[in-house]
């Protein structure tokens, strides 16, 4: 009999499949045992649902893989779509350019605590240290030694909060050198299901990045009481290198608008009409999906 997860990891990705061969190779490297893994995946091309067929021969949990069409950035729709399907009573989301180190699942397990969303960082890696990323130094977590380039990329800037990448334990010695954050990243964070359930998910009437996936879920959520918690220096995280992405004008005006409104549940959200389900392929049609269609095994 298939035991219930106690995570679901939850990847929201666009394309990049290369790099998304990375974060799953790291994450079949997890410490923590008892997850499975969701590939959100917002209208990418056939190449990533070939990584995620690869990687399912060489992880011991579950991966599936939802999709639906390109129609524009739909980060949150496919987010939706996840927890919908996800088992796990505790979700972890991360993106699908941040590979996690070996005890990334251990710590927001370990952390969690009732009405509490976890809120990790990442170390925000240098074109150069992203570039020397192999599948061979994912597997053997050569990737999470910070040698003396990295180092010194991030003196000289081209890498910045290298020093997020030190994993430190003690509770004590995190308060003792003020490491401690209070937003959260879209890529490192993780809450209760019946926490966000409560707030309708993610508002799907955001249109682009920027805080539709992040800030404004940890706004609505503080409306109802769950308050933030930094896993600074625990569940470490390395987001490959990329162009910045630019927040648009009309992200932030409904963020704002939405902070005006001060409504914790999203008007469109995980509750939306039952859909049909249907399957396609090697790739579960996410639009599809209906909340009671918790998919476990592989798709």
């Amino acid at each position: 009999m298939e035991l219930t997860p106690n995570i679901s990891l939850i990847i929201s990705v666009y394309n990049k499949p290369d790099i998304l061969r990375l974060v799953l190779a790291a994450c079949a490297r997890q410490s923590f045992p008892q997850f499975e893994i969701i590939v959100a995946d917002d209208g990418s091309g056939p190449a990533v649902g070939d990584a995620v067929a690869d990687a399912r021969g060489n992880s011991p949990q579950a991966i599936v893989h939802l999709w639906h069409e390109d129609r524009g950035w739909r980060k949150n729709t496919i987010l939706n779509s996840a927890v919908r399907a996800s088992r796990g009573e505790h979700l972890v989301f991360i993106d699908g350019d941040c590979i996690p180190s070996r005890r990334f699942l251990e710590d927001h397990w370990n952390e969690r605590e009732r009405h509490r969303v976890l809120l990790g960082r990442r170390v925000e890696t240098s074109e150069r240290w992203s570039s020397a990323l192999t599948l061979g130094r994912i597997e053997t977590g050569e990737f999470e030694r910070l040698r003396w380039r990295e180092i010194l990329d991030g003196l000289a800037g081209r890498s910045l909060r290298v020093e997020d990448g030190i994993r430190m334990p003690s509770r004590f010695v995190r308060t003792l050198l003020l490491r401690s954050v209070s937003g959260m990243l879209g890529s490192n964070f993780s809450v209760a299901r019946e926490d966000l359930v409560a707030i309708n998910g993610f508002d799907e009437l955001y249109d682009g990045p920027g805080c539709g996936e992040d800030s404004d879920v940890q706004y609505r959520l503080s409306l109802t009481g769950v308050t933030g918690k930094s896993l600074r220096n625990l569940a470490i995280q390395y987001h490959v290198w990329h162009p910045r992405t630019r927040v648009s004008d009309a992200c932030w005006d409904r963020f704002q608008m939405i902070k005006r409104i001060g409504e914790p549940r999203c008007l469109v959200g995980l509750d939306q009409a039952r859909l049909r389900v249907r399957t396609s392929g090697k790739r579960r049609m996410a639009a599809d999906v209906m909340p009671s269609d918790r998919a476990g095994g592989r798709s």
